[in-house]
């Protein structure tokens, strides 16, 4: 019998321990995908996110990259500063 059946995706990936990174990787695309809405509808491009960011454009692009899961905090709120929010982190 399948260990896996009327389990659910959590406990399997907790099972497997790929819970959090699963969880990180799902973080890091919802930030990215928030902060490129936000340049789409503040009518900021690329080059102007990076200058506000103070970074390369190949640095944004890198922050961008859903398949990138490596960022700081810092990268974070450089990020939402440009787009005229806050960075809020807990731990909960």
């Amino acid at each position: 019998m399948n260990k896996h059946i009327g389990s659910s995706l959590n406990e399997l990936l907790a099972e497997e321990d790929m819970l959090v990174e699963s969880e990180l990787i799902a973080i890091k695309r919802i930030l990215a995908y928030q902060v490129e809405k936000a340049m789409l509808e503040k009518h900021i491009s690329k080059t102007q996110m990076a200058q506000k960011m103070g970074t390369s454009r190949s640095a944004l692009a890198r922050f961008l990259d859903i398949k990138n899961t490596s960022v700081t905090l810092y990268t974070l709120e450089k990020a939402a500063r440009a787009i005229g929010k806050k960075l809020h982190v807990a731990i909960a």
